[in-house]
């Protein structure tokens, strides 16, 4: 799969999305509560970055270095900024949006396949706490992992490579989080699904790219899960015979698409 293949994925779904009435009101509820909790994020850095600024160089009395404190604290709110965002948006992934995500990919199989997805037979709150148990290994992990890259690499020579290398990680990791959400349902063990990433890194890494633009990377996270699905029922379901449903599940009942 190349790179843009990947970020046609994206835009696909994007377009699948607004066109579809269930879809666009959960992509929709998902881009608000993302949008509000990051502008919270955004706003509080704003406010602080200054006594963060001093807290590592203290305001200097020289006016002839002035400016390039100035510069330094801005360029230090703009990290905090992005920083903030990235944690504004896993609250609310964890708290909000894993549900979402499993509603919006499950009505994008059954227009795509034509066949209807329901969830594992369990009971809602025990199929809560499933779909926050896929959540961590495929999205917080991750993140924190290229978090921890990225502080890392500030502190040696290889910072300007590692700087430009960790957000292409984590956005990544973010195109993962929507493209797992099928073999995931699927009750899949995370071996396999991890090795489905391997595979498919180069998808990965186009779909994720798009993550990388500010604004418009808030709207195609909150409709990412219809052309992830998009690319699993069309690229992957489509080369092999689709597994059985777990025992228990009344995943695969034939079903006409609306």
């Amino acid at each position: 799969m190349t790179l843009l293949k990947g970020i046609s994925y994206n835009f696909r779904g994007l377009k699948l999305g607004i066109k579809t009435p269930s879809l666009l009101a959960l992509g929709m509820l998902r881009f608000g509560v993302i949008l509000i909790l990051s502008l919270l994020a955004i706003g509080l850095v704003i406010a602080k970055y200054q006594q963060v600024a001093n807290l590592i160089w203290t305001h200097p009395e020289s006016a002839w270095i002035l400016w390039l404190w100035h510069v330094f604290s801005w360029v230090l709110a703009l990290l905090l900024a992005a920083v903030s965002t990235l944690v504004a948006f896993l609250v609310a992934q964890l708290l909000f949006s894993i549900v979402i995500m499993d509603y919006m990919s499950r009505i994008t199989e059954r227009k795509v396949s034509g066949i209807e997805v329901a969830p594992p037979a369990m009971p809602w709150f025990s199929y809560f706490l499933y779909l926050l148990k896929q959540e961590i290994p495929r999205a917080v992990i991750p993140i924190v992992i290229s978090m921890g890259i990225l502080i890392v690499g500030w502190l040696t020579p290889l910072s300007p490579i590692v700087t430009i290398v960790s957000p292409i990680l984590a956005a990544t990791f973010l195109a993962w989080d929507n493209t797992d959400l099928v073999p995931a349902r699927r009750l899949e063990p995370i071996g396999s699904r991890f090795r489905f990433l391997r595979k498919n890194l180069k998808f990965h890494v186009g779909f994720g790219l798009v993550f990388l633009i500010p604004g418009l990377n808030i709207l195609l996270l909150s409709f990412a899960p219809v052309g992830a699905t998009m690319f699993y029922v069309e690229q992957i379901d489509s080369g092999r015979d689709k597994p059985a449903p777990p025992a228990g599940n009344t995943a695969a009942k034939a079903h006409p698409v609306a």
